[in-house]
């Protein structure tokens, strides 16, 4: 029986922190692209404690220049 990916929310998390500051941006300018009121679901995806949703994905991959899929992180 084949084994269903798991996304590594913690994993994920470090990634997407990593590829916001590769693309110098900041925790601010993700806030304001995203029109959010606070920055609290940012740091929640930084966390690992939430992933962003797939149309949030989608928004994040163009702003990072990689694939949805290089931002996820799955667990081995």
């Amino acid at each position: 029986m084949n084994r269903m990916p798991v996304i590594d929310m913690t994993a994920t998390g470090i990634n997407i922190t990593h590829l916001r500051v590769n693309a110098g941006l900041t925790v601010k300018d993700l806030q304001k692209i995203f029109g959010f009121s606070t920055p609290q679901a940012i740091y929640k995806w930084q966390r690992g404690a939430a992933l962003p949703t797939v149309d949030n994905l989608v928004i994040l991959a163009l702003l990072f220049k990689v694939k949805i899929d290089d931002i996820l992180i799955f667990q081995k």
